[in-house]
């Protein structure tokens, strides 16, 4: 079943939660695997290694499918989850870690995350 289009404050805000979860994923990439290794570019534009990179992808293109964009507050409050179980636990993790670490590099994309707009 194909989505319907978004209105325009849909789009922006389903671009700004993947630029978000892409700017997370860069930050635990960043504190846990080395320099050498990130030789690949995040959604976001940051460098991110090839295993990063793959859940980067993947969180980009559930958020892209996401059905409940329009109303939802944040992913584990949603009725619908788009990850599968084992990325699920992958996504924690670098949340986890990620989302303390938010407030000193992006610090306005960690308030929205965390306000749900």
């Amino acid at each position: 079943m194909a989505r319907t289009p978004d209105t325009p404050a849909v789009a922006r805000r389903r671009e700004r939660e993947q630029r978000t979860i892409s700017q997370m994923v860069a930050l635990y990439c960043a504190g846990n695997h080395g320099r050498a290794n990130r030789t690949e570019i995040s959604h976001s534009g940051e460098r991110i290694c090839p295993d990063c990179k793959a859940i980067d992808e993947y969180c980009v293109r559930r958020t892209e499918r996401c059905r409940s964009m329009a109303h939802k507050t944040n992913c584990e409050a949603c009725g619908n989850h788009c990850y599968a179980p084992a990325e699920r636990e992958r996504i924690r993790a670098i949340m986890r870690y990620a989302g303390p670490r938010m407030m000193l590099h992006h610090p306005v994309a960690a308030v929205r995350h965390l306000l749900g707009k």
